[in-house]
């Protein structure tokens, strides 16, 4: 039997002895250093020493018999419980053996260190049942940070050692089913990585909402990690490319900017009682990200070489150090969630109707609940939350477990999505609303809300009991249809969810969409910075702080929408369509109004091609040129083609071509393909003038059939007479497709009618359409539909 373990003796094998974590610890010691991936060292108290502490005056049969009749939903009684055995075990000492051979290993670390006389560790707690593929115990037992000197640390053993009955690990074990006396506590002590004056975060190697699984998902936040685990700092966010990451290219998919408002950082002691305190954050270091993009790259490969190593996706605890500006990682384990759910059901909520929108925050778990908010100031009064309420907090953290199970819903004001309340949330099924940051303030105790998680990143709560559905799609049961189905997609937030619908990929992914939802500001705007007034270039400013220059705003914020869509159903391809604003639309964004003129029928003013080629606008497409370049060499996503809306002419065609062209997108080149977007009766009359320019066309039926008809789209008095179903748009349509299949070129449709339409839907694949691209809520239908009658 030994007391004490090394991490460099201990690997994956020696779970019953050091627990999930502290093995896991030894194991990426032993086996991935070679890789590059740093973990600082240390050594473990062993399950033989624990379970030896308890055998010695026969505690261990005292806490048997204390739990053995324990009712867990008693809130006060398990309280009361676990407060007598924590007690218990801090009263006992030590055995002389475990006491000395701790104090052994202390000074061994100390003699090691180069820094000896300001080194601290952190202690922490490594159950026998922690960290296993089917449930993470995440922060169930207790951490201590910036621990100093050996009575400190061996204080801190003692209490580790005691936290394996902490109220919510007592809760947590019979919930799970685990046995109590058959689970051990582990004690790491591992050298502090200074990220106090750093930072530090977690790293999901699958995306936590969806199971999306060629993206690693990162947080990061200054200071101590425990402030992210906590929820008590909304953290920035990245997600990062698996395929781009191996083959060594651009890899990060997108970047948001978190609050971070406060860090955890040393306080001047050293003991259990005051090592760590909470400090604002300067407001410049706030605007900034937190990390550069050479670290969230460095991350991600780290993940990749753990998740790699380990075989299944991880969730990893990691830090930078603010003296030496090393990365290491702190922690690694299985994730425990969503990849626990891989299934060939696709279940997806929708909310049929809407009401006034209270607060907001970041979604998690992608369902609806609905339920009387329940707000609770502390953790003392948890016996107010009934079974059905929704949970309101300022933050949760794991003291708040044994409870958290009675609710519908759950919102905070802090945290982001790794936080632990967020996996506890999703270990439950319920959805969570984090860092909403106004909650407790804006929300009425017992009031009617709805919970939206289904709706992209932002997580939404409205007033009132909304109707809400929830849909189940058998993905293994999908018959074959004789056309390709593809899917119109918006904005990014939503594409990990939407790539799991069956699809050949998008047919229609707006690159106005994106720009309206990931940049806000005209480009114009943007170009002429220095010489914007006072007022606008403030505003401006806002927005683009985190970035080294306006330009690099607007080309980064493209990148990341569009690479997003296109990682997210890669191989598949996906057609981006060029920017489609009209007048009134760009004056909606910043600065536009001083940009943009005003004009009596913007339908049919300057917008498409027009505007991109015209000397007013040539320098803000070239922008989204270089965006489009970058996701396809820079990241080597070459699924991606591109479309052009709205070409009056073959003079303008040919034009456009050799303008994106002299930008780095040369038609053909590494495989690009341009289509035209067929959406205006001169495309349809001279389609095969059209087609010596283009890869294909992708029928926009809305403007086609406003075109064809004569009739504004947007009008109510005429609405009646708009239908793609009209005879002269049917032939149209037909023509069209046609002159396509005739020069052997891609046809497909994005449009509106045949989402809105099966017939029409019909229709087309009967005329030989290649491809439908629908909305992704008719997808499945429409599918289904079609299969039925081939």
């Amino acid at each position: 039997m030994r007391n004490i373990l090394w991490f460099d003796e201990i690997t994956l094998s020696d779970i019953a002895q050091v627990g999930g974590k502290n093995s896991s610890l030894g194991e990426m010691v032993a086996h991935l250093s070679q890789a590059g991936v740093r973990v600082p060292g240390g050594f473990a108290t062993t399950a033989d020493a624990y379970r030896g502490f308890l055998a010695s005056n026969g505690l261990d049969r005292r806490i048997k018999d204390a739990l053995e009749h324990l009712d867990i939903e008693d809130v006060g009684e398990l309280a009361r419980v676990g407060a007598q055995i924590r007690a218990w075990i801090q009263d006992q000492p030590f055995p002389s053996e475990l006491e000395q051979e701790i104090r052994q290993a202390y000074d061994r670390l100390i003699a090691e260190d180069p820094d000896p006389d300001s080194v601290t560790w952190a202690i922490r707690s490594s159950a026998t049942a922690e960290d296993l593929p089917d449930a993470s115990f995440a922060g169930q037992q207790e951490t201590f940070l910036n621990i100093g000197g050996a009575e400190n640390v061996i204080a801190a053993v003692h209490s580790v050692f005691a936290s394996l009955y902490n109220d919510r690990a007592i809760a947590y074990r019979v919930h799970h089913g685990f046995a109590h006396h058959e689970v051990a506590l582990s004690a790491g002590v591992q050298r502090m990585v200074r990220s106090d004056i750093g930072a530090s975060g977690v790293i999901f190697t699958v995306d936590t909402e969806t199971g999306f699984d060629r993206a690693v998902f990162i947080t990061s936040a200054y200071g101590l990690g425990e402030a992210v685990v906590q929820g008590a700092v909304n953290p920035d966010e990245f997600y990062v490319y698996k395929p781009s990451l191996r083959a060594g290219r651009k890899a990060i998919l997108s970047r948001a900017l978190g609050e971070k408002a406060v860090a955890m950082r040393y306080a001047s002691g050293r003991g259990l009682e005051s090592s760590t305190v909470f400090e604002k954050v300067d407001p410049a270091d706030r605007a900034r990200f937190s990390i550069t993009e050479a670290e969230v790259t460095e991350l991600g490969r780290y993940a990749v070489a753990i998740e790699d190593h380990y075989g299944r996706p991880m969730d990893i605890e990691w830090a930078r150090d603010g003296v030496d500006g090393q990365l290491y990682i702190l922690q690694a384990r299985p994730e425990t969630v969503v990849s626990q759910n891989a299934s060939q059901i696709l279940r997806r909520f929708v909310l049929k109707e809407r009401s006034e929108v209270l607060t907001t925050g970041r979604a998690i778990g992608q369902r609806i609940g609905t339920g009387p908010t329940k707000i609770l100031r502390s953790v003392a009064d948890m016996d107010r939350l009934q079974p059905g309420d929704v949970l309101v907090a300022e933050v949760t953290d794991p003291d708040w477990e044994p409870i958290m199970k009675r609710a519908s819903g759950i919102i905070t004001e802090r945290g982001g999505r790794t936080c632990h309340a967020a996996i506890i949330a999703r270990e439950l099924g319920v959805p969570a609303v984090v860092g909403t940051s106004d909650a407790t303030r804006t929300l009425t105790d017992g009031e009617p809300v709805t919970i939206s998680c289904a709706e992209g990143d932002n997580g939404i709560v409205y007033a009132g009991t909304l109707r809400f559905e929830e849909e189940e799609t058998y993905l293994d049961e999908m018959p074959e249809v004789p056309v390709k189905i593809m899917m119109n997609v918006g904005t990014p937030d939503q594409a990990f969810s939407f790539s799991q619908l069956p699809h050949r990929g998008v047919g229609l992914a707006r690159l106005e969409f994106i720009i309206n939802h990931q940049v806000g500001i005209h480009p114009r705007a943007l170009l002429e910075h220095d010489s914007l007034p006072a007022a606008l270039r403030q505003r401006v400013n806002e927005k683009i702080t985190a970035f080294a220059s306006p330009r690099e705003y607007f080309v980064q914020r493209v990148v990341e929408g569009v690479a997003t869509i296109a990682a997210s159903f890669a191989p598949e391809p996906v057609i981006v369509r060029l920017s489609d604003f009209k007048t009134n639309e760009y004056a909606n964004l910043i600065g536009g109004e001083r940009y943009e003129p005003r004009e009596e029928n913007p339908m049919l003013g300057y917008r498409g091609a027009s505007r991109y080629i015209s000397e007013e606008f040539r320098e803000c497409f070239e922008m989204e040129c270089e965006a489009l370049r970058v996701v396809r060499e820079d990241m080597g996503l070459e699924n991606v083609a591109i479309m052009v809306p709205f070409v009056r002419t073959v003079d303008e065609a040919k034009a456009v071509i050799d303008l994106m062209a002299q930008n780095g997108l040369r038609r053909g080149e590494n495989g690009l393909k341009i289509m035209m977007m067929c959406e205006l009766p001169s495309n349809a009359l001279l389609a095969d003038e059209f087609l010596e320019y283009f890869d294909g066309f992708s029928i926009g039926s809305n403007d086609m059939t406003q075109l064809v008809l004569g009739v504004d789209r947007d009008s109510d008095l005429v609405a009646h007479t708009f239908d793609e179903r009209d005879p002269a748009v049917l032939k149209v349509l037909s023509t069209v497709i046609e002159r396509c299949r005739a020069h052997g070129k891609y046809v497909g449709i994005c449009g509106q009618g045949p989402s809105d339409h099966p017939d029409l839907a019909q229709w087309l694949v009967e005329q030989g359409i290649e491809s439908v691209s629908l909305t992704p809520d008719t997808v499945v239908q429409t599918w289904l539909s079609l299969a039925a009658k081939s």
